[in-house]
């Protein structure tokens, strides 16, 4: 028989790096998702709820381990950005844009209004619970949440446009705020708290990224890029009153809308946060972005640090730890609010040739605990991903972390398959401590499957596999391998299945003496 089973090195050469000591863990390659977003419930860290574009919901009940893959509806449609946020009794809000009618294009109504939906607990399917920002024929884009831990209010920022992607000098952008004292049922009347207006072309002149941040005392803070460059919005009193003008923090070389090679469109849009925990940088808060203010091929990662609410700043400081020349981008930031510890995940090119062509991506992680000083890098994808500059992948990944337990998402797009990853972050490894022992994984995508099953087999240490496809009764249609020897690390195999009929099968895959089972479908 011939061999079936291949490694994707042998079709796309990969670098010989070694293997990310983080798991990886295939979320869904369900409904083409992009754009992430997560959230970890902080009183039962086992449980997160994740999302992707445009109405992709998936949840955990074991850490991240496995993933639940389900869709969210609404009247008015679900219409994309995906916001997760959990509060402290363990319930979830997911909010998203809407469409009324989306077969009328990006004319009116298009994204007309920003939705909020509740589940009381991971597993629970989500319910529509509130609406703001409906302002027609005004457009709103761009939203992000907080959640006050103390009262549990929810906090929400947003871009609202006159005409989205307008060019007349008539239409504008500005940054709206609005809170839910009621669990997101009603909303406070939005409040503009951008006094400098924007463009309404989506670029680098539109004021865009503001993402609230609540304080230790339930302080807000916000940051959004715009015509001034960076700017910085506070309230000390819940939102109710703002600073009358935004403070320019510094100016945006190059922009907030950039070029990354292979990439469908790329931004450095900020993120803020606050360190509202009982450690020693309590009160912190910080700004994360990135911009190419060395030069269009030196995207960097970049943070700014507030000891004093906002007042003053320190220098911008760079993330990404690596030589001067590579492309770091879309990156998001979350502080620990049980540790304090600063967590970042970004995309990264520091590994592969400095060329236009050469877009291979991996996928790193950074955290600080000293308060934002210094950085620690890690790589936390087990393999690098080619995307396609034809195919939209999304405007940012995310991630989520409390009490060390610590999960980002991110969208990977091999050309143009788009899927949905998590890496289990060892706190351990990073510590340098002995990490715990790793248990054998196999994961089957994409699944349905038309011509190829990729297979990702990850092993704690050099082992034999044998592979074959079963019918759901157990009765064998293909054996793929039979023992084959391979090394420890996570092993990305690639299975054709254009020859096998469409239908239900167990993919079966022997690890020395454990046997695994995934249900496959193969669909043509």
């Amino acid at each position: 028989m011939k061999q079936l089973l291949l490694p994707l090195a042998a079709v796309f050469p990969l670098p010989l790096l070694a293997q990310s000591p983080h798991p990886n863990v295939l979320v869904s390659t369900q409904n083409t998702p992009t754009e992430t977003a997560v959230c970890i419930n902080p009183k039962n860290t086992n449980e997160l709820v994740a999302g992707a574009n445009i109405n992709n919901q998936y949840y955990s009940t074991n850490g991240g381990l496995t993933w639940t893959w389900r869709t969210l509806s609404s009247p008015y449609n679900v219409w994309g950005d995906p916001c997760v946020v959990a509060d402290t009794t363990g319930a979830f809000y997911y909010l998203h844009l809407s469409n009324p009618n989306p077969a009328g294009g990006l004319g009116f109504p298009f994204i007309d209004r920003i939705q909020v939906q509740r589940a009381a607990a991971a597993a629970t399917p989500f319910t529509l619970r509130g609406t703001f920002g409906l302002n027609a024929p005004k457009q709103q884009d761009k939203e992000w949440a907080a959640v006050d831990r103390r009262t549990n209010a929810l906090y929400a920022t947003w871009t609202e446009f006159d005409s989205y992607g307008s060019l007349a000098s008539r239409d504008s952008s500005r940054i709206l705020f609005t809170r839910s004292l009621d669990q997101g049922q009603t909303w406070s009347t939005p409040r503009r708290i951008s006094k400098r207006a924007g463009d309404a072309v989506d670029e680098d002149e539109t004021v865009e990224g503001a993402v609230p941040a609540v304080g230790p005392n339930g302080e807000l803070y916000t940051a959004w890029a715009g015509p001034d460059g960076l700017v910085f919005n506070r309230s000390l009193d819940a939102g109710l009153t703002w600073l009358p003008r935004e403070r320019v923090l510094l100016p945006v070389p190059g922009g907030w809308d950039f070029a990354i090679s292979g990439v469908y469109r790329a931004n450095g849009l900020p993120i803020t946060a606050c360190d509202a925990s009982r450690g020693p940088y309590r009160g912190n808060v910080y700004v994360n972005w990135s911009d190419q203010r060395n030069g269009p091929s030196d995207t960097d990662v970049w943070l700014l640090r507030s000891e004093d609410g906002g007042q003053t700043w320190s220098a911008p400081i760079r993330v990404n730890d690596d030589a001067p020349g590579r492309q770091q981008f879309f990156t998001w930031m979350t502080v620990d609010q049980a540790t304090g510890y600063l967590w970042f995940v970004f995309y990264d090119r520091r590994n592969y040739t400095a060329s236009a062509t050469d877009v291979r991506t991996d996928v790193y992680a950074a955290r600080s605990t000293d308060g934002g000083r210094t950085f620690q890098n890690f790589r936390i994808s087990q393999s690098p991903f080619s995307p396609n500059a034809a195919t939209f992948m999304g405007d940012y990944s995310n991630i989520t972390a409390h009490n060390n337990v610590v999960r980002p998402v991110w969208t990977r797009l091999d050309n143009t398959v788009s899927s949905v990853w998590t890496a289990l972050i060892d706190v351990n490894v990073l510590a340098g401590a002995a990490p715990k022992a790793a248990a054998v994984r196999v994961q089957a995508y994409p699944n349905p499957a038309t011509t190829v099953l990729n297979v990702s087999v990850q092993l704690p240490a050099p082992q034999r596999l044998s592979a074959e496809l079963r019918t759901l009764d157990g009765r064998r249609v293909r054996r793929f391998l039979a023992g084959q020897a391979y090394a420890a690390g996570t092993q990305q195999l690639s299975l054709p299945v254009a020859d096998v009929a469409a239908g239900a099968y167990l993919l079966a895959v022997q690890v020395g003496e454990e046997q695994l089972f995934r249900k496959v479908m193969v669909r043509h």
